[in-house]
């Protein structure tokens, strides 16, 4: 007994030395592979940011040094009214998209789930999405022309008055909005279809020996465990919507009036225009928080982070 328990210790030791190493080892590899995007993060976002934020607190042009000035800029933005139309303007951006793209998406990923199983039709689903963005703007742009744009050319055809989808204050946003639903709605039905390959098949199962019917399987089993998916499209999509600037930008570049003056184009043009960095920045802080908030409130009440699945 002796002997054994002798020639056991060496062992132990021999067994747990590597262990060790092997430990710090991969340690050591992860922080290698990590360190090229904490760096680009630290100084792309990171850095970038604290300086806007000590930004918003100055009165800065790109021809001098920043002014401290406190909080004049926020004082500013809530008396500012272009801000609160670009913040109405964004929020009616935000509201068409996100309800058009995720039934659309969802009911696009439903399809893909039960009814089209080929590799290539659900591959063309993300064509609009590898488009960029402002040729996407721009191809639209020219489909929907009031004079030369063909959709305009067969609602004429059809006996109906043209419509001016970018120059009338009542159609640029939710044109633009539409655009932003067909190039995304691919990607975002994938993601929502990725949630679906996850639902075990037997729970279908047992609900049809159940005698539920399509629909009340769907309200009561596939919404339920796709709900931390959903949140995640959701945050995603919405952060996204109140950043759109190119459409914008190439299209109606914030017009007719101020109909699609969005937040991120306003911030272009204090900016970058009246090159007004002190102000610009402290818009750019005040959307940042506006996001922060939503994204917070979303993963609180729709409990992103867990699963129906046991």
């Amino acid at each position: 007994m002796t002997t054994l328990t002798r020639n056991a210790s060496p062992a132990e030791h021999s067994v747990r030395r590597p262990l060790k190493r092997g430990g710090q080892s991969d340690l050591k590899t992860a922080l290698f592979f990590i360190a090229p995007a904490m760096i680009g993060f630290i100084a792309f976002y990171l850095v970038p940011t604290l300086r806007g934020i000590y930004l918003s607190f100055t009165e800065y042009s790109i021809l001098g040094d920043p002014t401290w000035i406190g909080t004049a800029n926020y004082e500013a933005i809530g008396k500012d009214p272009l801000f609160w139309n670009a913040l109405a303007v964004t929020t009616q951006y935000v509201l068409i998209n996100i309800v058009l793209q995720t039934a659309l998406a969802l009911g696009l990923a439903l399809l893909m789930h039960r009814v089209a199983k080929s590799t290539f039709i659900r591959g063309t689903l993300l064509l609009p999405y590898l488009m960029a963005n402002v040729i996407a703007a721009l191809l639209w742009f020219w489909l929907l022309d009031y004079q030369i744009g063909i959709v305009n050319y067969f609602i004429d055809a059809l006996g109906m008055p043209k419509v001016a989808f970018f120059g009338s204050e009542e159609w640029a946003i939710p044109t633009q909005a539409l655009i932003n639903t067909w190039r995304h709605m691919g990607y975002t039905a994938l993601l929502i279809f990725a949630g679906l390959q996850a639902i075990p098949h037997h729970v279908y199962e047992v609900a049809n020996l159940d005698g539920a019917s399509p629909w009340q399987t769907f309200r009561k089993i596939t919404l339920p465990l796709l709900r931390p998916v959903l949140a995640l499209v959701l945050i995603v999509t919405i952060i996204g919507s109140f950043q759109v600037f190119d459409t914008v930008a190439v299209t109606t570049q914030g017009g007719p009036v101020n109909a699609s003056r969005v937040l991120q184009f306003y911030i272009y043009q204090k900016a970058f225009t009246e090159s007004d960095f002190g102000y610009g920045s402290a818009l750019a802080v005040i959307l940042f928080v506006i996001l922060a908030l939503v994204a917070f409130i979303q993963m609180k009440f729709l409990k992103g982070n867990e699963s129906d699945l046991d």
